[in-house]
């Protein structure tokens, strides 16, 4: 007899696209667009009935929505090139079988986006043709219930035509600000959203690849492909520190986080003679504070929660590896959560769930909850693995 064939879990859904990009949409997209939901109905249906507790709980479902970028590319392979929007149910801890909205970008492929949190709307940089795009927010009133869509927008992004690839796109906090990296090297950074340049410098880096806003959007981190990491001040358009390879590590991700004192540092996913690790910078001197090894695998995605207490890290084997920013040691590993390399990572606006995607045309959300144990607060993952 053969082996019996294990089910996917409900937080692990395919949707038929080689997934490049994830990111949570705003409660408040959400909610303008007046998606209904379940609990939304109940509460018109008990509006005079007290609360419970459950009801009483943060307000998380009607922002569970996430957007997923990425495709076959320009060629006849038949994997189509798309964004999808899904749903997260929170409670049951399931994607939702059928995209919310799935959007068919012809031969181009979505490759990096990232969303303005004043709810504007997303740029996209296609891989094919290298250009970006501008989507808009809409709502699909054919069905019953409203449902979240996307459409192509009529603005059109000049300057962001014939730059190349863009291989990093970033929003500041406050959505004021727009940050582009080129496969060329070339760092260009403009007011949102009038798009007047900022900062535009041709040789920042050999070739750029991750970009990172501090949250107060002052500081502006850019790693090129073997480093280093430069530190920019946006309002002077300077370089305030270059942080080198000095062991030859190979970085690969940067992220900017506070302590619990609310002291900002900066993170780097890097590749050491150990494995992955994670590098931190003290951002007041500029020295390396720390670099801890967390796997044996190189970090193929790498991301930091809203509330600065978690690290999460993705590799190309699949394997999803959570990281307790206090300590630094591992909370949580999930072997195998994806078949292919973990393309992108992203936390929940809340801190409370991370989702990943990876070239197998796959997403999974993973939920992390506080849970107490004899008084004493711990965290908890909750899997289905």
């Amino acid at each position: 007899m053969g082996k019996r064939q294990i089910p996917d879990p409900p937080n692990f859904k395919k949707y038929g696209v080689p997934f490049y990009s994830v990111a949570w949409i705003p409660q408040h997209v959400v909610k303008s667009r007046q998606i209904e939901t379940a609990d939304e109905s109940s509460d018109s249906d008990h509006s005079t009935s007290p609360a419970t507790e459950a009801e009483k709980e943060p307000a998380t479902v009607a922002g569970n929505y996430l957007l997923f970028a990425g495709g076959g590319g320009a060629g006849h392979s038949g994997i189509p090139n798309a964004l999808v929007i899904a749903h997260f149910d929170v409670a049951s801890n399931s994607l939702s079988d059928q995209p919310v909205c799935k959007l068919g970008t012809d031969s181009e492929l979505p490759y990096r986006m990232a969303l303005n949190s004043n709810g504007d709307g997303l740029i996209c940089a296609m891989e094919t043709p290298m250009v970006c795009r501008w989507f808009d927010w809409d709502q699909n009133k054919s069905s019953e219930i409203h449902k979240l869509s996307l459409k192509l927008s009529e603005k059109v992004l000049s300057q962001l035509e014939d730059v190349g690839q863009q291989l990093a796109l970033a929003f500041n906090n406050d959505g004021t600000a727009l940050a582009a990296g080129g496969e060329d090297g070339n760092l260009r950074v403009f007011k949102w959203p009038s798009m007047e340049i900022i900062l535009n410098e041709t040789n920042a880096h050999s070739s750029l690849k991750d970009l990172h806003f501090s949250s107060d959007g002052k500081l502006l981190a850019s790693l090129g492909s073997g480093g280093p990491c430069k530190v920019w001040d946006v309002s002077s358009s300077m370089v305030l520190s270059s942080l080198s390879n000095e062991n030859r590590e190979t970085f690969s991700s940067c992220r900017f986080s506070q302590t619990n004192d609310e002291t900002l540092i900066l993170y780097i996913a890097a590749m050491t003679d150990k494995g992955g690790s994670i590098l931190t910078w003290n951002t007041q001197t500029w020295e390396r504070m720390a670099s801890k090894h967390i796997i044996r695998d190189p970090i193929s995605a790498f991301n930091v929660s809203a509330d600065g207490k978690f690290l999460a890290c993705g590799t190309p084997s699949g394997d999803i590896v959570v990281v307790n920013s206090t300590n630094m040691q591992i909370h949580t590993m999930i072997k195998k959560a994806h078949l292919g390399i973990v393309t992108a990572l992203a936390f929940s606006p809340d801190s409370r769930a991370v989702a990943s995607v990876s070239m197998d045309s796959s997403a999974r959300v993973t939920i992390i909850e506080e849970k107490k144990t004899n008084g004493t607060c711990i965290f908890h993952s909750l899997l289905t693995c």
